[in-house]
């Protein structure tokens, strides 16, 4: 067949009242993404030209976060088919193919829609493509029923089927794509005639069929159409996509000491030769450089790490920092909205943040930056080959010049010029014998109090 335009309708009415949450559903995310950011990315590969989400009234969350997808309003909610009715209007004038997708479905392909769409463009010229699968237990799924040549006859619900049907396990997954052309009078011919008065999708199957048009239906593995309706679901979801993603990551380059500690968000992006020790959390906005060595137990989010770096273990990365080529950030070390430059080490227990750490300098330990006075955030400026001595706060607005020295235990609140001494701790004080004179003070005050 020609090459043909592609629209996608996403599901997304229902409620999820099974999630016990004020979140609509399809918002919960995995790896980091909304459910419904999922199927919409999924579906984009396949670069649709329109595509249109279904929401229930009052979900403008949800059509926030879908943007920019057209949204048609499901008022009230009257079944699947209905809510492809209500898509309809954005989709005037289209005849080209017509691809239902639900919104609750994270785990999706690309290569899984491809091989609905290339059925559906197939010789016997589909009028409907259902997609299904076989699961480990059919339990109550629908069954698609197949007749010799391949062909989809039917699909029967677990509550209608006979005991032969019900030993079919092949089952409904839910996923369609239609001809465009010829579902406007499909569904002008959908009933509500039933026990719950809706309108169902797979009743397409049926009036397809009826009109003499073929239909068919594509395994789909059973993974990919994983519906989410509760939180148990979430979290199998949730460890389906980690093991994806911690797979494509060992594909390209990456080690996992311990692959089933790591926990990645769909945008995390890490380069070749990387190694990643166990307990390691990304969050979202992460961009990993080759040879990155990042160690146990840290957590990084919306962090930029370049090549040769090295990273914790016990290091906290937050939103804004930026670790140069060759940079340490040791263990107890927090960065946040802070740029750390070339060779630059921030070997433990420090917190760095709102600054800028020169190339080559050092941090000692226990070095904080006082960035925040209660109303303001200030800034700290370090500069190259400085070094700033343990135990040392900055309190900001401060610049620290070029090679300068910062002494261990002091409190610098003016700049201090580069290749300079800055020292600001109080005056040290000795008083020969105190000590001899405060133990034998003590002991015999712990004498009299036992003759007593």
């Amino acid at each position: 067949m020609a090459k043909r335009s592609l629209a996608v309708i996403v599901l997304a009415a229902g409620q999820g009242t099974r999630m016990r949450s004020s979140l609509p559903k399809v918002l919960h995310e995995v790896a980091g993404k909304a459910m419904v950011r999922h199927v919409l990315d999924a579906a984009a590969d396949l670069k649709p030209q329109r595509s249109v989400v279904v929401l229930g009234r009052g979900m403008e969350r949800v059509a926030s976060a879908v943007a920019p997808a057209a949204i048609a309003i499901q008022d009230p909610p009257q079944g699947t088919g209905d809510a492809v009715r209500a898509a309809m209007g954005a989709l005037k004038g289209f005849a080209g193919d017509v691809l239902v997708l639900y919104g609750d479905t994270p785990l999706l392909t690309p290569d899984s829609l491809k091989r609905m769409l290339a059925a559906r463009r197939g010789k016997s010229d589909p009028a409907v493509v259902v997609a299904g699968f076989t699961p480990a237990d059919p339990a109550a799924y629908g069954r698609l029923l197949l007749d010799k040549r391949g062909s989809l006859q039917r699909i029967v619900e677990f509550k209608e089927a006979n005991a032969e049907e019900r030993q079919v396990r092949f089952c409904n997954a839910g996923l369609m794509v239609l001809d465009g052309a010829r579902l406007p009078k499909l569904l002008k011919q959908l009933s509500n005639d039933n026990a719950k008065g809706e309108y169902y999708l797979t009743d397409l199957v049926h009036l397809a069929r009826v009109a003499g048009w073929d239909c068919r239906a594509v395994e789909a593995d059973a993974i990919d159409v994983m519906g989410v309706n509760n939180r148990v679901e979430l979290a199998e979801a949730e460890a389906h996509l980690q093991n994806r993603l911690r797979r494509a990551a060992m594909e390209n380059g990456v080690t996992l000491v311990a692959p089933e500690t790591v926990f990645l968000r769909s945008d995390t992006k890490l380069g070749r030769d990387v190694v990643i020790e166990p307990h390691v959390v990304f969050g979202p906005h992460v961009r990993v450089a080759d040879n990155v060595v990042i160690r146990a137990f840290s957590h990084i989010e919306g962090a930029s790490i370049a090549s040769g770096a090295t990273i914790g273990p016990y290091a906290r990365l937050r939103p804004g920092a930026d670790i140069a080529s060759d940079a340490h950030i040791g263990n107890f070390v927090e960065i946040k909205n802070a740029s750390i430059e070339a060779g630059a080490k921030v070997n433990h227990l420090t917190y760095i943040g709102d600054a800028r750490v020169g190339a080559k300098a050092n941090i000692g330990a226990g070095t904080i930056t006082c960035n925040y006075d209660g109303f303001n955030k200030s800034h700290t400026d370090i500069g190259k080959g400085a070094f700033i001595g343990s135990n040392s706060s900055l309190v900001a607005p401060v610049k620290i010049g070029d090679g300068a020295i910062v002494a261990a235990g002091s409190v610098i609140v003016r700049d201090v010029p580069a290749d300079a001494l800055g020292l600001g701790r109080g005056q040290q004080v000795e008083k020969p014998g105190f000590a001899a004179r405060f133990r034998s003070q003590k002991q015999k005050q712990k004498q009299k109090q036992k003759k007593k």
